[in-house]
């Protein structure tokens, strides 16, 4: 699964990443209200856990946005504050659950698991060719072969896979990777490198192209 964590705290984030990433979980995280909204209204999650007490914007507010916008994605809020009001001011914002710190870190992610049982169904896959990418595991495979892909190549295939065949800008892949705040070295040549050599060279047909000048597109090659 891909999940959003929007908290400001280090330690308590960092001790949520390490958890999540060791379950094997795919994690981005934010430390602010408005680059939470960001990534939140420009990636694809399954999940988002989010602290309500946020610099520059509070949790209560980036959840509302969200809906405002049209963003359906489950939202966990976490917070200190244990008051009825408290609760129920989250949820009205739009949250799905409302976890009390201290929490153990166990319990977060049943209840990560349990809303995504509830809010999904059956399991998401992405499919190009023979191409899969299961949205569950976050495994990809092709012509049935597991592939082996950091955190990194895995975005830049979701963001590939869901404009398919359609071509998607340097840009825009930038921007799933790293918001933003890209680096200034060609770090995103060196990923999609990667990101190519387990998609297509063991295979006889390459899938991932270069639209020179544009930017990158997934799907068979449309000159035969």
């Amino acid at each position: 699964m891909r999940l959003l964590i929007v908290e400001d705290n280090s330690d308590i984030l960092a001790n949520i990443l390490d958890y999540l990433e060791a379950a094997g979980h795919v994690v981005d995280c934010a430390r602010n209200g408005p680059g939470g909204l960001h990534l939140a209204l420009t990636g694809h999650y399954d999940l988002i856990v989010l602290d309500i007490m946020l610099p520059g914007m509070d949790g209560y507010q980036l959840c509302r946005s969200l809906r405002e916008a049209g963003c359906q994605v489950p939202v966990i809020m976490l917070t200190a504050r244990d008051a009825l009001d408290d609760r129920l001011q989250g949820l009205r914002s739009g949250a799905d659950d409302y976890l009390v710190k201290p929490f153990a870190l166990a319990e977060l992610e049943a209840r990560i698991e349990a809303i995504l049982r509830r809010t999904r169904g059956a399991s998401q896959r992405l499919q190009v060719a023979d191409l899969v990418l299961d949205l569950d595991t976050w495994r990809a495979t092709r012509a049935g072969q597991p592939l082996r892909l950091n955190p990194a190549c895995l975005k830049l295939l979701e963001t590939l896979m869901r404009k398919s065949p359609g071509v998607v800008r340097r840009e825009a892949l930038e921007t799933a990777l790293w918001g933003d705040d890209p680096p200034a070295s060609d770090s995103l040549r060196s990923h999609l490198h990667l990101l190519r050599l387990a998609v297509d060279k063991p295979f006889p047909r390459p899938l991932l192209h270069t639209v020179h000048g544009v930017g990158y597109r997934l799907g068979e090659d449309i000159h035969g």
